[in-house]
């Protein structure tokens, strides 16, 4: 096993809790943490007084006090928190993940709240500097992008779709065709904010440009209010709980010199996620897993254009090759790799990518909308950070 990954089949997640995903909730940050969290360990049939483990992101305004004192836990033994905000959703599931196997804790919660629409900052709108409440943690180097207007998540993403669009002949039409197959999963999930409303390829490209040639409206992602979260143990004591365990096989974050945030600015060539890249190696080479394991992949799409850029730096198919893969059917419920089956981030809402990791805990479980038959293994990217989860 690779350094750098969890080691295989030492630790499960054996609850999953959430609450609605909305435009509106209509309560704190905290209040939504606390119905997941409790959820989560109703779903696991645990109590508060075993967790003793709590992991989340940077990002996230909940407070481990705030959480320890509203849900109850009684002693906890290891926290932490991951940069950044898509990243964190494996990253998250990594380091609780690391934490069980270590000893270092017996149960872990890992989760993510977010009032990325009513709250205080419509989470992707345009900053004119990073702060603790912008979603995004800041850096020196935003300094030399911001100037140039490179304020927001889309306009952080265009610079690097219009440079892959440009390499390998990529037009609009390609990424809407991904938003349709997206939007066919969510128009069945009655969770979702695309339910009963699936769109046409003609819908994707009439609506308004965000950032033109490359982002229109329905190639975003949403902006939800929610919260999602996972309890992490190991895998023996897993097997006495009520839920069918889905062991962590392996989880990896690949993190290359000059990355910045959600756009490798810095990086020698735009068109290729080569961060994607690196992951990949550390899931498949070093870890030992097979892509034709792969039952279901929840693919990070924050925008449209990386579900492609993804697809191709983890080896599903060649570079430049994902618009013939998506065109060819591919990701649909019997293609080759059914993919984001809940809607996605475009589809479904965003959890800060962690209500992918719910999915597939769902599609390993049987219990998914868009069930897929004899799921057994399941991949999640972040674009740098991934896991494959998997039954016994």
């Amino acid at each position: 096993m690779a350094s750098g990954t969890t080691s295989r089949g030492t630790a499960s997640i054996t609850g999953v809790g959430y609450t609605e995903f909305s435009r509106r909730a209509g309560r704190t940050e905290l209040q939504l943490a606390c119905e997941s969290v409790t959820g989560a360990l109703k779903d696991a049939g645990l109590r508060p007084a075993d967790v003793d483990g709590v992991v989340s992101y940077t990002v996230d305004p909940v407070e481990e006090t705030e959480l320890v004192r509203s849900v109850g836990f009684e002693e906890i033994n290891y926290s932490a928190r991951i940069p950044y905000g898509g990243g964190g959703s494996v990253g998250v599931l990594q380091h609780a993940a690391a934490a069980v196997a270590s000893g270092a804790a017996q149960v872990v919660i890992a989760y993510r709240a977010i009032r990325a629409r009513s709250g205080a900052t419509r989470f992707g709108s345009a900053k004119t500097a990073p702060s603790p409440t912008s979603g995004h943690s800041g850096t020196t180097a935003m300094q030399w992008c911001m100037p140039f207007g490179m304020l927001s998540p889309a306009s952080w993403m265009a610079l690097n779709s219009v440079r892959y669009m440009h390499a390998f002949g990529v037009e609009s039409a390609d990424f809407g065709r991904a938003v349709v197959q997206l939007r066919e999963y969510a128009a069945s999930n009655p969770a979702a904010w695309g339910y009963e409303n699936p769109i046409t390829l003609e819908d994707h490209q009439e609506s308004r440009w965000i950032v033109e040639p490359c982002i229109h409206l329905l190639d975003c992602c949403q902006e939800t209010d929610g919260s999602v979260a996972l309890v992490v143990t190991n895998s023996e004591r897993a097997a006495d709980l009520p839920r069918t365990p889905v062991r962590i096989g392996v989880a990896s974050t690949a993190g290359l010199f000059e990355q910045e945030i959600a756009t490798d600015h810095y990086r020698p060539d735009l068109s290729v996620m080569d961060g994607t890249v690196a992951l990949a190696r550390r899931l498949f080479d070093d870890a030992g897993f097979s892509r034709d394991d792969i039952d279901v992949a929840l693919i990070y799409d924050a925008f449209s254009p990386i579900l492609l850029m993804q697809l191709e730096g983890l080896g599903f198919c060649g570079f430049g090759e994902a618009k013939d893969f998506i065109a060819e059917d591919r990701l649909a419920i019997d293609g080759q790799l059914p993919t984001n089956t809940n809607g996605g981030l475009i589809g479904e809402g965003y959890i800060h990518g962690l209500n992918l990791v719910l999915e597939a805990v769902r599609q390993l479980r049987g219990t998914a909308v868009n069930q897929v038959a004899g799921a057994r293994t399941a991949l999640i990217s972040a674009s740098r950070t991934g896991a494959i989860l998997t039954l016994d």
